[in-house]
């Protein structure tokens, strides 16, 4: 059924970040005494896993995993609804912003969990890239959906944004172009609706980072970093709500 939206669909393509924990090293080797043990172990805990969705099964995990599984939070996120929902992928344009949204979401644990202590050293991160192309792309940053824009920003309010989330869905389309509410340089997010909209099955290039936490601030720093272009400070009362 029409929902009006198919008409602003527009193309676009490019590459997009996403920043998760360190993915490296396999933390289920240091619970058993060999490889092989490990190796039955992992296919006893995939057993155990929600089935891959019809398509996706060819997909790198890194790609594919956020197609798999629920809403991490009661409330759901900013596309997505809580519960078993349809899955999306969340990137940003630059990696900058893509380090913001996870410091963001690692403030925020700490700040709902306030037995919490705060790590005393610091954590490694993987940041990754992708590639995406879509015929069917709704940007929130262009009109029409721009003079909305309060709507679409607004730090914990995910109404709307979900509301559009159904509507996107239920005109085909795969991707949603958005404003960060987490940067303050006003980076961009692209939210994938559908795991059809990336160009290849792995991701492009991957990065090793460093994460420090403070009780005033988040610091981000690139392992092997050959220039301060490649560090972030991240204020903590950037994120408060």
């Amino acid at each position: 059924m029409p929902t009006g939206l198919e008409s602003e669909f527009s193309k676009r393509s490019g590459t997009a970040w996403r920043a998760v924990e360190f993915q490296h090293a396999t933390s289920t080797r240091k619970l058993v005494a060999t490889k092989d043990e490990q190796e039955v172990l992992e296919e006893i805990l995939e057993a155990t896993k929600p089935p891959v969705p019809q398509g996706a099964e060819k997909l790198y995990y890194l790609l594919m995993t956020p197609f798999r599984y629920d809403a991490p939070y009661p409330v759901g996120s900013r596309f997505r609804r809580a519960g078993a929902t349809e899955g999306v992928f969340y990137a940003s344009e630059h990696v900058r912003t893509a380090l913001a949204e996870l410091c963001y979401y690692r403030f925020r644990f700490f700040r709902e969990s306030p037995e919490a202590e705060l790590p005393g050293q610091h954590e490694c991160l993987t940041v990754f890239s992708v590639s995406y192309a879509s015929r069917k792309v709704l940007d929130l940053m262009r009109p029409p959906f721009v003079k909305d824009r309060a709507l679409w920003v607004h730090p914990s309010d995910y109404g709307a944004t979900q509301d559009l989330s159904d509507r996107a869905r239920a005109a085909g389309a795969e991707i949603i172009r958005y404003e960060s509410v987490r940067d303050a340089e006003h980076g961009v997010n692209l939210t994938l609706l559908s795991y059809s909209a990336f160009g290849a099955k792995k991701p492009m290039e991957r990065q090793t980072w460093f994460l420090y936490l403070s009780e005033a601030e988040a610091n981000c720093t690139r392992a092997n970093a050959d220039s301060h272009d490649e560090q972030w400070t991240f204020k903590r009362d950037q994120f408060e709500i």
